[in-house]
């Protein structure tokens, strides 16, 4: 075999396995993704529940905004990890059950969580997330009709944005 032939050869089974490789790590990452998505959503209905000054997680979309801000291209890969490995930390710890738990028993294992460093900066960041759906331009699926302004007596940042997402 020419070397040509050899290099050209070896390049496209190098690339190949890269390129399966990520496909792969998109498959699996997405099967994570799903099955934590429950445990993030009650954790942001648990902070931001029904009946008080600031709208409700469930009625500003916050879970579908933090779904779509972590799996977004330019989102930040260790972050969008973090985000899935500390879900599963949490019901790991709660044997499974966290969703299922009353407000009651919801409290004491995120206070449980929380005592600890990871658990810490987990709920932090799932806090930051949440908040940043709730008060950011409606355009991005989140703070409905602007529900998160007017809770605030505050309004969006000018000039708003007239697309979603930047095209990477």
């Amino acid at each position: 075999m020419k070397r040509r032939k050899f290099l050209i050869l070896g390049s496209v089974f190098g690339l190949s396995s890269s390129l399966l490789g990520k496909k792969n790590n998109n498959v699996v990452f997405g099967k994570s993704l799903k099955s934590v998505e429950k445990t993030i959503q009650s954790v942001q209905q648990h902070l931001f529940p029904e009946g008080s000054n600031i709208p409700s997680a469930r009625s500003m979309n916050v879970t579908q905004f933090l779904l779509e801000t972590i799996t977004h291209p330019s989102y930040d890969k260790d972050i969008r990890l973090f985000v899935i490995e500390g879900a599963e930390e949490l019901e790991s710890r709660e044997e499974g059950k966290f969703t299922a738990f009353s407000e009651k028993e919801k409290e004491r294992a995120l206070r449980s969580y929380e005592s600890t460093h990871y658990g810490s900066n987990w709920l932090s960041r799932i806090m930051t997330l949440t908040m940043e759906g709730m008060f950011s331009d409606p355009i991005y699926g989140s703070n409905v009709k602007e529900a998160g302004w007017k809770a605030l007596g505050s309004y969006g940042g000018l000039p708003r944005p007239t697309t979603r997402y930047i095209k990477l």
